[in-house]
This record gives C-alpha cells, sequence and structure tokens, in this order.
C-alpha cells in the first residue's frame, strides 16, 4: 500500500484576475458587451453577469473605482493568452549574420561573398561584414575600409548602413540592416525614348486640331 504521506497534490493555478464573489470591493466600474456602463454597487454588478450566464471579471483594480468586464472568463483567459502570442511574434529575435573578408580579397571572392549578403538581406536578416587584419596586413586598414564602403555601395538597394566601418582590434567592421519590404517592391517606371516623347507631343497636338 502506497504510503499517503508521499502523496503531493499538484498545486493549483492562481488565477490572475479575481472574478464574481472574489471581487471585494463595494462598487466597481462595468464595462463590457450588452451592458449599460457604469458605476455599480458589486452585488447589482453580479447579478448583471449571473443574468447574462457570465462572469464579473476585475480587469483594472487599482483604478478609482475598479473596473469589472462582463464576459465568459475562460474566453477571456484564451483571448489574452492569444494576444501575448501574437505580441512575443512580433518581437522577433534579430538574426545577424556574418561575412568576413581579407584586405586583399579578390574579385571572385569578394562576389561570392556580396551574393550572400544579399540572400541574407533579402531574408530579412542584418549582415555584419567585417575585415579581419593578420599580422602586419593591418598596415592595409585604408584597403580594408574602402572594401567595406564598396560592400556597402553594392548593397544600397537591399541595405541601409546602421554603422560605417570602424576598427576594433584586428577587425575592421561594418553593419548593414535590410530596407522595408515597401521599399524593395517599389519599381521604377521606365523612361520614355525620344521617339515615344515625339509620337506623344505629336498626338497632343492633333487632339488640339
Amino acid at each position: 500500500m502506497a504510503n499517503s504521506r508521499n502523496f503531493r497534490r499538484p498545486p493549483i493555478k492562481e488565477q490572475p484576475n479575481r472574478i464574481n464573489e472574489q471581487i471585494p470591493h463595494r462598487e466597481v466600474r462595468l464595462v463590457g458587451d450588452n451592458v449599460d456602463q457604469g458605476v455599480y454597487p458589486i452585488q447589482q454588478a453580479r447579478r448583471i453577469a449571473e443574468l447574462q450566464g457570465l462572469d464579473l471579471v476585475e480587469i483594472s483594480p487599482n483604478a478609482e473605482p475598479p473596473v469589472c468586464r462582463v464576459t465568459n472568463y475562460q474566453k477571456f483567459l484564451y483571448q489574452q493568452k492569444k494576444r501575448q502570442k501574437e505580441q512575443k511574434a512580433k518581437q522577433a529575435k534579430v538574426v545577424v549574420k556574418e561575412i568576413r573578408f581579407g584586405p586583399q580579397t579578390d574579385d571572385h571572392d569578394y562576389n561570392f561573398k556580396l551574393r550572400h549578403a544579399e540572400g541574407f538581406l533579402k531574408d530579412g536578416f542584418k549582415v555584419k561584414a567585417y575585415v579581419f587584419f593578420r599580422g602586419r596586413s593591418i598596415l592595409f586598414k585604408d584597403q580594408g575600409e574602402i572594401l567595406l564602403l564598396r560592400f556597402a555601395n553594392d548593397l544600397e538597394d537591399l541595405a541601409r548602413v546602421e554603422s560605417m566601418p570602424v576598427l576594433e582590434g584586428k577587425r575592421m567592421t561594418i553593419m548593414l540592416a535590410p530596407k522595408p519590404a515597401s521599399a524593395k517592391g517599389k519599381k521604377k517606371e521606365p523612361k520614355q525614348t525620344n521617339e515615344e516623347q515625339t509620337d506623344q507631343e505629336v498626338s497632343e497636338k492633333n487632339e488640339d486640331e
């Protein structure tokens, strides 16, 4: 036979809101659908909720008077959790992708890394590009800065510069952030050729005549 002393009841979860008989105030401000909003004695507020088959939920205990909502409490909790999940989804973590160069990176390697950066930016990631100076290559720091500025210029349609090249120890770093999708989605209107402009002018003259 199991020892009853070793049996533990699961902890009871506390409700985030006081409801119905748990609300201790003498009067409350009532809000909700299908109710006349205003200040009511607590007994009357409970009665209004009861007649609708709903709960009286305290939503703002520190207000004067405290505010209560007439609602289905389980549905109220579900909507609250849903809002919290939506807020967390909006607060997405910022992902930073790093791209490393040498001070004398050749064109083939540069273009390969440039294509990678374009893909990262299109996916909404930030790009941290840096030139690593090994040993005496620190003497070429000016070349490193020129390379990073060229990199930012080649990506100007997709990215904005968050921080200009800065030397930190043996690294010179630049930070790029993706431009808003609306900016990328804009299409440039094709310019009219001289022949098209001439045809348009002739057409306008004929209409005037």
